[in-house]
């Protein structure tokens, strides 16, 4: 039975990055679509972000394209790493000091964010991650598992 549920983990990690990579794409193409990046500008240089006409595009497409990274499995350390720095800027120009539940627009959101980026980033993305192509190693045995 328990051998049964160990190989259910690579499809749980699997479906985490399709999950949280689907999060990642919508709101960067909220930014790049909805608001427009001028208007994403304007709203980071009222959050005091530096250089708010160079942080639009990059937090932007980085979100998209590290959504769509995510889902693929493809760079992950890379990607779970820039995706942890984007929830870090995130934290400290929009969520600090307003307490930790998200209805009051506290941390809760980013924080969770933050922490799976990077436990997926450093998983070894499960099953279906390109990144498994690209190693020598391509069983579906979770990272650090006794082979």
């Amino acid at each position: 039975m328990l051998e049964r549920l160990e190989r259910i983990g690579p499809y749980t990690l699997l479906f985490m990055r399709v999950v949280i990579g689907v999060v990642f794409i919508a709101h960067g193409l909220q930014k790049v679509l909805g608001e427009g990046l001028g208007a994403v500008a304007t709203g980071f240089t009222h959050l005091g972000i530096p250089l708010p006409s160079l942080a639009a595009p990059v937090v932007a497409f980085s979100e998209v394209l590290g959504g769509a990274a995510l889902i693929l499995g493809a760079g992950l350390p890379v990607v779970g790493v820039i995706l942890a720095l984007d929830m870090i800027g995130a934290y400290f120009f929009v969520h600090a000091g307003k307490g930790f539940f998200s209805q009051q627009g506290g941390f809760e959101y980013v924080l969770v964010l933050f922490a799976v980026c990077l436990a997926i980033g450093f998983s070894g993305g499960g099953a279906l991650a390109l990144d498994r192509l690209w190693r020598r190693d391509r069983s579906l045995t979770a990272v650090g598992a006794a082979h």
